[in-house]
């Protein structure tokens, strides 16, 4: 399997992400919208934008040049995103991102303009699969956000392929951020094609989406487990700007 861009000669980090859960559901666009900057065009499937909440283990920190450090142990992460393009180029944009790794989401928000958030979460794995207990403890959010439950893998892995709703979700290959000044960046990440699997999940708990305005939609989710990749990223640049 090849990565999806060359970022052979300009990436600055990797990432290896391990057993993920991807959850989705869709949202109306007049929900979504207010909530992304203004440069940013609210990316859709089938009439609806979608968020997604996706739990995993970030499986070591490699800087160029720089040989694996113990400041960047292992540690579980959960994301909440929407897609987005700008200019024609589709993306993932983070309403939020809990970590417990201070050294990653102090670095993260100054760096990639991200908005990460210090969390209690814990992750582990059993004969029966995997279980996940977050609680946002960090000072700078005004709610003790979180997210509780558990999941497993449902079907043997598979690629997504061209035009599904499995693809569209998944095989996203940058991030956009903004700061407080206005300024629009983006950052190029690569990996091989996600090996995916669906996947059964209890979730008993989910506020992380609470302070946006909204909960959940009461069905299902879409649900998708992967074993995960290995990812590199491009330094974050400076795409554009708007009027706050």
């Amino acid at each position: 399997m090849k990565f999806q861009q060359d970022l052979s000669k300009n990436w600055i980090m990797k990432q290896s992400w391990r057993n993920l859960l991807f959850a989705h559901w869709p949202i109306p666009v007049n929900l979504m919208r207010p909530l992304i900057p203004k440069p940013l065009q609210l990316d859709t499937y089938e009439c609806y934008a979608w968020i997604g909440i996706i739990v995993f283990i970030i499986d070591g920190i490699y800087l160029r040049g720089i040989p694996r450090l113990p400041l960047f142990a292992k540690f579980p992460e959960i994301n909440v995103r929407t897609y987005v393009h700008y200019n024609g180029k589709p993306g993932v944009y983070f309403l939020s991102l809990d970590a417990p790794h201070w050294a990653t989401y102090t670095i993260a928000r100054k760096w990639y303009r991200l908005p990460y958030y210090q969390s209690l979460i814990q992750f582990w794995k059993d004969h029966s699969g995997f279980y996940f207990n977050s609680v946002r403890s960090d000072r700078k959010s005004p709610f003790l956000a979180g997210f509780n439950g558990n999941f497993m893998a449902s079907s043997r892995v598979f690629f997504a392929g061209e035009g599904t709703i499995d693809q569209w979700l998944t095989e996203r290959y940058c991030l956009y951020s903004v700061d407080k000044k206005g300024n629009l960046f983006c950052g190029d990440i690569d990996h091989i094609p996600w090996p995916l699997q669906t996947a059964e999940a209890d979730i008993y708990k989910n506020t992380l989406v609470t302070p946006f305005g909204f909960e959940p939609p009461k069905t299902q989710p879409l649900l998708h487990f992967s074993q995960g990749v290995d990812s590199v990223f491009a330094n974050i640049k400076r795409v554009g700007k708007y009027t706050i």
